[in-house]
């Protein structure tokens, strides 16, 4: 039984091994037909990807060949849009230019036709003065003849009273030289007459712009009412007035008084009544004959009394022998240089009036403005200079009051007072800066003057790095995508000291 039960089990054994062969061989049966399956799907997949790609690839194809037509096409409107722009530049440039050339063409026949003027007239005028000539040295010969028959004359006379013919005809030259220098003299005071006339006007002008520009108040009409800063005008006027009453026939009319109020503003520019009495106008000082004889009669000897004139004593002359001309200058001279010296002293100073106008402002301006010491090294010695300059409207002077204390020891200046100036006149003031510490500094170099006292500030400073960019802005402008645009900046050092940046 036993063995029947074993044999009876290895057959089944045997065909349960048959059964899990033929399964065996089933299930890989239907995995090849999975894997071929598989493989089909596969083969189905990678072709439609395939084409899934050509298609898109075509539409890419497509859309660039449609995006690249429309920038031809905005391309040939922007190129048709610039051509017009052009021609129409060109056209007006051409018309431009056709209106330049017709303009020139103008100036240039204007040209030609003064210049044919201007030979016209330098031929008539060539002319007319070869006639002049002609009869001037036909009168000039008249004249030596006349000359040679009135010498002639004389001689004779002189012969027949038993006279020195020689001595005669010496002196009666020397008398036709002396009237003939006299003449001359008298021509060329009545040509000065005429420029100071036409300085005081070109004044009058001037003083008149100013004041419109400085929209000062209406100036007083009244030209008995002077200021107090200037009593000496009073006198100068009385002994003008004085000195032109006997004249002949000389009257002061209002438009001269005037012009005699505003050559005040112009007369005080000099310290004498002489100065400002050649300032008066030509209608004023012209005078009858017998003036001008007396004039040239007095002009025949010496204004001031030399040292070879042993026997003149300028100490010993009387009041009552000298010239009340020189008596009123000395007296004006004298009130000026004691008002001013107490003015100095005092501090208080007066009121700068011209015509009755009140001058307001610094009465000296400094050219530079400021005194500015850049980029100094320590131990080095700077030297500037600096001129002032009189912006007042009558004569004025300065002085200098000092620096400020703490540029004491650095700043040192050297100014020679040049006394009276005159509007407009100038001085040079040297200052010298020699650092001892590396520190900026700033003050004042203080002046006074009749009118009050300025200063004109002062800079020092040391070396220092400025960095600066020429563009505040970065534009690119218009730009297209995948477009490269590039634009530069400058970064400048102005200062004297170096640096490093990032």
């Amino acid at each position: 039984l036993e063995k029947w039960q074993i044999e009876a089990e290895q057959g089944k054994y045997e065909i349960l091994h048959e059964q899990l062969k033929k399964e065996e061989e089933e299930l890989e049966l239907q995995y090849q037909e999975r894997a071929k399956v598989r493989i089909w799907k596969e083969k189905i997949a990678a072709l439609q990807a395939e084409e899934n790609r050509r298609t898109r690839e075509k539409k890419e194809e497509e859309a660039q060949k449609e995006c690249e037509e429309k920038r031809h096409k905005k391309i040939l409107e922007d190129a048709k849009r610039n051509h017009e722009k052009a021609v129409c530049f060109l056209r007006e440039s051409m018309a431009r230019i056709h209106e330049e050339n017709a303009k020139e063409e103008v100036k240039a026949w204007e040209h030609m036709e003064r210049r044919i003027q201007a030979v016209l007239s330098l031929k008539t005028s060539i002319t007319s003065n070869r006639e002049k000539l002609q009869t001037l040295q036909a009168w000039n010969k008249a004249m030596a003849l006349e000359a040679e028959e009135q010498e002639m004359k004389m001689r004779e006379a002189i012969l027949a009273e038993g006279g020195n013919v020689a001595k005669e005809i010496f002196l009666h030259r020397r008398l036709l030289e002396h009237e003939k220098e006299k003449q001359a003299s008298r021509e060329q005071q009545k040509s000065r007459k005429i420029e100071i006339v036409s300085r005081i006007l070109r004044e009058q002008a001037s003083i008149h712009k100013q004041e419109e520009s400085q929209s000062c108040p209406k100036a007083i009409k009244d030209s008995g009412k002077l200021g107090d800063s200037s009593p000496w005008r009073m006198k100068a006027w009385q002994y003008i007035e004085t000195a032109c009453k006997p004249s002949a026939g000389a009257v002061l009319s209002p438009k001269s008084w005037s012009s005699l109020s505003v050559c005040s503003s112009a007369g005080e520019r000099a310290a004498s009544v002489g100065e400002i009495s050649e300032e008066i106008p030509h209608h004023v000082l012209c005078e009858g004959g017998e003036a001008e004889k007396e004039r040239d009669e007095i002009l025949v000897e010496p204004e001031f009394p030399g040292l070879w004139s042993q026997g003149c004593d300028l100490h010993k002359i009387s009041k009552e022998g000298m010239d009340p001309k020189q008596l009123a200058t000395r007296v004006v001279k004298k009130d000026i240089f004691e008002k001013k010296t107490e003015e100095f002293q005092t501090g208080n100073f007066h009121k700068q009036i011209v015509s009755g106008w009140e001058c307001k402002g610094c009465p000296f301006y400094s050219k530079p403005s400021c005194i500015h010491f850049k980029d100094f090294d320590v131990g080095q010695t700077y030297k500037k200079k600096i001129v002032l300059i009189n912006a007042s409207y009558s004569v004025n002077c300065c002085r200098l009051v000092g620096i400020s204390d703490w540029l004491k020891d650095f700043v040192s200046i050297h100014f020679d007072p040049p006394g009276k100036m005159s509007p407009g006149m100038s001085c040079e003031v040297v200052v010298t800066f020699k650092p001892m510490i590396n520190e900026p500094l700033e003050g004042e170099v203080m002046f006074t003057a009749q009118t009050g006292s300025f200063s004109v500030p002062l800079k020092c400073t040391a070396k220092g790095c400025i960095l600066a960019l020429d563009k505040e802005l970065i534009d690119f402008g218009s730009h297209v995508v995948g477009e490269t645009i590039s634009r530069t900046i400058t970064l400048t050092n102005s200062g004297a000291l170096g640096t490093r940046f990032k």
